[in-house]
C-alpha cells in the first residue's frame, strides 16, 4: 500500500499550554460539527472559529488550513471506524466473523454518516484524502485476504479466486452500501442490510453449504 507521503498533518508545535490544548480541542470539536453540517467543500474556517468561540486568528495558531483540521477530525475517528477484520478457519467461524465485522462497521458508519459523507467529498477533490481513505481500509483487506487463503487451503472456498482482489472487492461492496444507505439517504432496514451483505460475502467465495 503506498504511503501517504504528503498527507495533511498538524503543524509541529514544540510546546503547548493547557489553554492552548483546550483551544485546539475546541477547534477540532467545532470543526467536526461544521463539516457534518456543511460538508467538506462548503465548510469555512471562519465558521469553525465562530463555532469554537475563538477569533479566526486563533485557528491559525493551531492549524494552517481547512484540510489540516479535517485531518485532525478524522484522526479522532480512526480507531472507531477501522474494520475489525475477518478471521476464522471454518465456514461457521468465517460466517460469524464476517457478520460481526460487517455489523460493527455499519453501526459505526451509521453513527458517523455525516462526517463520512464529508470525507467522500474530500477524497473526490484531494488525492491526499483519497490515499488516507484507502490506507484506513487496508488492514481489514489484509486480514480478510488471509482468512480467504486459509479457507482455500482447507477446500472451503473457490480456489480460483485471488484472495487479495476478492477481499478488496468485498470490502468495497460493504463500504459503498454503507455510504448509499446512511450518507446518501437510501435507507435499508439495518438487520436486512447486515444479513444481505454477509450472505453475499459468503456466496462470493462459493463456500459449500452445511
Amino acid at each position: 500500500m503506498p504511503s501517504l507521503d504528503h498527507a495533511p498533518s498538524e503543524p509541529s508545535v514544540p510546546r503547548r499550554t493547557r489553554r492552548g490544548m483546550r483551544t485546539r480541542d475546541a477547534l477540532v470539536a467545532a470543526a467536526r460539527r461544521i463539516f457534518e453540517r456543511d460538508g467538506y467543500l462548503d465548510a469555512r474556517i471562519v465558521d469553525i472559529a465562530a463555532e469554537a468561540g475563538v477569533a479566526t486568528g486563533s485557528f491559525y495558531t493551531h492549524f494552517a488550513s481547512k484540510d489540516e483540521v479535517f485531518a485532525a477530525v478524522l484522526a479522532e475517528l480512526q480507531d472507531e471506524m477501522l474494520h475489525a477484520g475477518v478471521s476464522g478457519g471454518s465456514r461457521r467461524e468465517l460466517r460469524r466473523g464476517v457478520e460481526d465485522a460487517n455489523r460493527a462497521y455499519l453501526e459505526s458508519y451509521r453513527r458517523n454518516a455525516a462526517l463520512m459523507a464529508a470525507m467522500e467529498q474530500a477524497a473526490a477533490v484531494d488525492r491526499r484524502f483519497l490515499q488516507l481513505r484507502l490506507q484506513r481500509s487496508q488492514a481489514f483487506i489484509d486480514r480478510s485476504a488471509a482468512a480467504i487463503t486459509r479457507l482455500q487451503e482447507a477446500g472451503l472456498a473457490d480456489p480460483a479466486l485471488d484472495p487479495a482482489v476478492t477481499a478488496r472487492a468485498l470490502s468495497a461492496m460493504v463500504s459503498r452500501m454503507a455510504y448509499v444507505t446512511f450518507a446518501a439517504d437510501q435507507p435499508v432496514p439495518f438487520e436486512a442490510l447486515v444479513e444481505t451483505l454477509t450472505r453475499l460475502w459468503i456466496n462470493a467465495l462459493r463456500m459449500p453449504q452445511e
